[in-house]
């Protein structure tokens, strides 16, 4: 076995040389946490925690709709999702909670 050890970033720590290729690579995903910091994930269910003022449809969003089937967009704070009556709805995740 040799002695050489390299430093890998992503854990911070010194790792054996032959183990290096071991650790799986992170993939860049960013991590979104709803208004209460649980983790959304693609095809979760939320619920509104305020009334939103949808701008362009003329529409309201009360507190308590359940929006189903979300998707995330990459940003760390906002999902893309559908609703009745509204294309194109993106909202901020400091305005929903996991069901």
């Amino acid at each position: 076995m040799s002695d050489e050890y390299v430093y890998d970033e992503a854990t911070g720590e010194w790792v054996a040389g032959g183990s290096a290729t071991a650790v799986p690579a992170d993939d860049g995903a960013v991590e979104v946490r709803d208004s209460v910091g649980n983790v959304l994930a693609d095809g979760d269910q939320v619920t509104l925690i305020k009334d939103l003022t949808v701008k362009g449809a003329g529409q309201t969003l009360k507190r308590g709709t359940v929006i189903k089937s979300i998707r995330l967009t990459g940003d760390a704070q906002e999902i893309d999702c559908r609703y009745e009556g509204i294309k194109g709805l993106v909202l901020r995740a400091e305005f929903v909670r996991k069901r």
